[in-house]
């Protein structure tokens, strides 16, 4: 399934964010229809990305998104390197999953955060999670 292209038809996602621990960095987020590459997407050139200033409520907003099944990742890129920085494999900065899809000893699946997306735009509400 591919996402639509800018200026196709396609619905709004918003993903409005909450937890946020600081007003460091950026919110960086992607969409993926795709099951092995998700929750990083780096290697799905179809993926949406989107990244955000850190900032009080902060929401996401994918556009011309088709229909079908999609999962959401998203982390708070504190001190802006691009990537979820890790201490001995724990996640040092926060990250989400749509349907706040459960972690156990690594990432979800894609099946566990996977949402519909029809023909209605939709929003999203993802929590961010800190460990360390």
């Amino acid at each position: 399934m591919a996402l639509a292209a800018p200026g196709d038809d396609g619905v709004t996602v918003t993903v409005a964010v909450s937890g946020l621990r600081n007003t460091k960095g950026l919110i960086r987020a992607c969409l993926t229809t795709k099951p092995a590459t998700f929750p990083e997407c780096d290697k799905d050139p179809q993926s949406l990305r989107l990244s955000v200033p850190a900032q009080s409520g902060p929401a996401l907003v994918f556009r011309h998104v088709a229909p079908g099944t999609y999962a959401v990742s998203l982390f708070h890129d504190e001190n802006g390197n691009g990537r979820l920085d890790k201490t001995m494999g724990i996640p040092s900065e926060g990250y989400g999953f749509s349907r706040d899809a459960p972690v156990h000893f690594g990432p979800p699946k894609f099946d566990a955060a996977k949402v519909s997306i029809g023909s209605s735009d939709m929003t999203l509400a993802i929590k961010l999670r800190y460990i360390l």
